[in-house]
């Protein structure tokens, strides 16, 4: 279930890819509708940069590391430790790890892509099957 503000998407909720894209009807000058078409797009292997704005609710430091996801381009991926020196905080690891897992937007904001420090995926809010297979749809896309 994707919530959402008339202009920005606030939050996904992890049943299956099929009930986030559940047909509803909004007007169209609604995000919803751009951000289900982006989802769509995603779920079939197309490439897709997600353009609906987002607004995420959390503290400072929480955005900052969201908005460090948000530079992790299909089919690549990074580990905390990474994400921490991104931002400047080289021993925040598992700091980053706790403002990922409280990521609302996971997809669009792609908390997916980060793996432990020896490549090996850990938690993700959908369950480690889906992080995998995620993994798996962004790398069988080719893009």
């Amino acid at each position: 279930m994707i919530e959402a503000t008339d202009e920005s998407v606030i939050a996904i909720h992890w049943p299956d890819p099929d009930r986030i894209l559940r047909n509803t009807t909004y007007p169209e000058d609604h995000c919803l509708p751009q951000a289900l078409r982006e989802l769509a797009r995603y779920f079939s292997g197309k490439p897709i940069a997600f353009e609906v704005p987002l607004q995420p609710e959390g503290t400072p430091f929480q955005r900052e590391v969201w908005a460090a996801l948000l530079t992790i381009r299909r089919g690549e991926t990074r580990s905390y430790a990474d994400i921490a020196a991104q931002i400047g905080r080289v021993n925040a690891a598992r700091a980053v790890g706790l403002a990922i897992a409280k990521n609302p937007i996971p997809i669009m904001i792609p908390c997916h892509r980060v793996v432990g420090s020896n490549g090996k995926l850990t938690g993700f809010s959908g369950g480690l099957d889906r992080k995998q297979w995620l993994l798996e749809l962004e790398q069988d896309s080719g893009v």
